[in-house]
């Protein structure tokens, strides 16, 4: 997949704030700038636990990706992607299915170019730039240049709250809708998205700061009714759309200690025609 990555670097500006810098920031990265941690830090200072959700994503990522590589999957598109992690997309499902095919789709210059770099020599892993928002064009890149076989099942995951940040003029819904109605049977999305159901204290205050911080109407806020409309038509994998840290998580997490973390998470199944 070596010509996913041939495309001229990302301009980046430090002075704009970026969600995969700043969550690279929650996480402990250093890849960030003054401009994100300040950001940051207001969310913080709103919501201490930001920092933990973003490790309890990560987790679930992890519980997701091996669950659809044991499912027989070996096609993943995860776009949105942040900055590169310790345990990406591409190691989790290649550890279970060694053919794997990965393709990472983002906008953020910071994360094309880190993944672009981490991944110039891997065949079987691609970065291409785009978003959830131009589905067609998408589908038609990657199909175009060899990376997915849309007439094959693929699970398309959209983590690390892209879609918590699109507001519903752009139209969010119905770009997933598209985008679902060009999966083939037998394919997966994978998706987390923040809710403030029980949080509704800090809802307005955390949609403003990214709102003025991204310069642009922020997504939201949404409630887990209206989150969950993002997988219309699609089965549900058990436990269904919970909150993050209650998916296939081996370890018991009591309802009122999930919802200290407030972002749901659910992988669904496209039905055979």
């Amino acid at each position: 997949m070596s010509e996913a990555s041939q495309r001229p670097p990302a301009r980046v500006s430090a002075n704009t704030p970026s969600v995969a810098r700043m969550n690279d920031y929650f996480l402990g990265g250093k890849d960030n700038f003054a401009a994100d941690r300040e950001v940051a830090e207001q969310v913080l200072a709103l919501a201490p636990e930001a920092k933990a959700m973003g490790e309890y994503v990560q987790a679930f990522r992890e519980r997701a990706v091996r669950h659809l590589a044991e499912q027989g999957i070996r096609q993943f598109v995860n776009i949105g992607v942040g900055l590169p992690t310790e345990r990406n997309v591409h190691e989790i499902a290649q550890a279970v299915g060694p053919k794997s095919q990965v393709v990472y789709v983002a906008d953020d210059p910071v994360a094309l170019n880190h993944s672009r770099a981490l991944l110039a020599t891997d065949e079987r892993t691609g970065v291409v730039e785009g978003d959830i928002l131009h589905p067609d064009e998408l589908v038609a890149d990657l199909v175009k240049r060899r990376l997915i076989d849309f007439e094959r099942p693929v699970a398309v995951l959209v983590f690390g709250g892209t879609l918590q940040y699109i507001p519903d003029d752009n139209g969010p819904q119905e770009k997933v809708a598209r985008l679902r109605e060009l999966l083939a049977p037998g394919s997966y999305l994978g998706l987390t998205h923040a809710v403030f159901d029980s949080r509704p204290d800090i809802r307005d205050a955390i949609t403003d700061i990214f709102r003025k911080a991204l310069g642009r109407p922020s997504g939201g806020p949404r409630t887990r009714d209206q989150a969950l409309r993002f997988f219309n038509d699609l089965e549900l994998v058990e436990p269904g759309f919970v909150y993050v840290r209650q998916w296939r998580n081996d370890e018991h997490v009591s309802d009122a200690e999930a919802q200290r973390a407030w972002v749901m998470a659910g992988v669904a199944r496209k039905p055979e025609a």
